[in-house]
């Protein structure tokens, strides 16, 4: 590796705060919402996503897709939802052979008292620790990240 592959101090020290940040998050927005409600963070996103979807429905690669999430994982995922009444999966009526998942009332229900408690964790751990002024800059820094990931 050359030099100029290296990165500069200060690059560095972004990087691996960006890396602790990416792996220690996760898992404390997780053990946030699973203490105050049952639901994981990853169930959580799962609501979110349907929740904002035209007619609160997606087809499974679309909820994967929306969610990051593999196609194995979200079928596991919407199946326990389902098991707990706050999704219902069905096959999706134009093509029989996909599924669609629908959120369910009792899963609105569960996503609205859900909410509050991610949004308090989310300023504890995140939000409070910025500087509101250097906000803007940040929001389109990390969507230009978000564009070449995709």
């Amino acid at each position: 590796m050359s030099d100029a592959d290296s990165l500069n101090v200060d690059e560095e020290r972004f990087w691996r705060a960006l890396m602790r940040v990416m792996i220690a998050l996760p898992r404390s927005l997780d053990a946030d919402l699973l203490r105050s409600t049952g639901l994981s963070l990853t169930d959580y996103i799962v609501l979110v996503n349907l929740s904002e979807a035209e007619n609160q429905e997606l087809r499974m690669t679309e909820l994967a897709a929306a969610c990051a999430l593999s196609a194995s994982r979200i079928t596991r995922i919407v199946e326990t939802l389902q098991a707990r009444g706050q999704v219902v999966k069905r096959r999706h009526e134009g093509d029989g052979r996909g599924h669609v998942a629908s959120l369910t009332p009792d899963g609105l229900k569960r996503l609205r008292a859900a909410y509050p408690v991610h949004l308090a964790s989310a300023r504890k751990r995140v939000v409070d620790q910025l500087d509101g002024r250097s906000l803007p800059a940040l929001v389109r820094q990390f969507e230009a990240v978000v564009k070449r990931l995709d």
